[in-house]
């Protein structure tokens, strides 16, 4: 794992890595709020690699713009693995991208379970690789972290640009 402290800020460094290797990135957020997107966007000359970020804070807005599956979130919840998945492969196939990047999770105060806490996120990730590779994927991480609201939100955004930064490193 890289040492994030005295590096350029996470937006900075995934806008780099996207450009270099010529990638580009949609973002579907839900806890975020498009948080993701701003930071992303901040970065001067990001249009050379994002496409958009989706907000799908509701049930119904993941499954008609990111097509998450009535039984995910039946079974799962919409702060789940499960669901962090389909939604970073619905933003990334409906953007023609190759990557989606996803949000899920609880910024509180309110919402939570013994299962999952005030702060708990999970990062959808999903690879489009060449036709015929058979070589895309899409992952799911689950973090925690402590916080009010607005500070587990930001945590949650940086969290998720990581996840991809990781990605493109690997």
């Amino acid at each position: 794992m890289r040492n994030y402290v005295d590096d350029p800020p996470v937006e900075e460094r995934l806008g780099d890595a996207l450009r270099e290797r010529g990638d580009t990135v949609a973002v579907a957020e839900s806890c975020t709020g498009g948080l993701v997107g701003s930071l992303l966007t901040d970065v001067p000359g990001s249009s050379d690699y994002f496409d958009r970020s989706v907000v799908t804070y509701s049930y119904d807005a993941k499954r008609d713009l990111l097509a998450v599956s009535r039984e995910s979130l039946d079974e799962h919840g919409a702060v789940s693995a499960a669901v962090a998945r389909e939604m970073a492969q619905g933003v990334r196939d409906t953007a023609d991208t190759t990557w989606g990047l996803a949000t899920t999770g609880i910024a509180g105060p309110d919402g939570s379970s013994d299962k999952k806490p005030v702060g708990t996120v999970y990062v959808g990730l999903a690879y489009a690789a060449e036709w015929g590779t058979g070589e895309s994927y899409a992952t799911a991480t689950r973090r925690e972290f402590d916080g009010a609201r607005l500070d587990v939100k930001e945590q949650f955004a940086r969290a998720a640009m990581r996840t991809l930064e990781d990605a493109l490193a690997d």
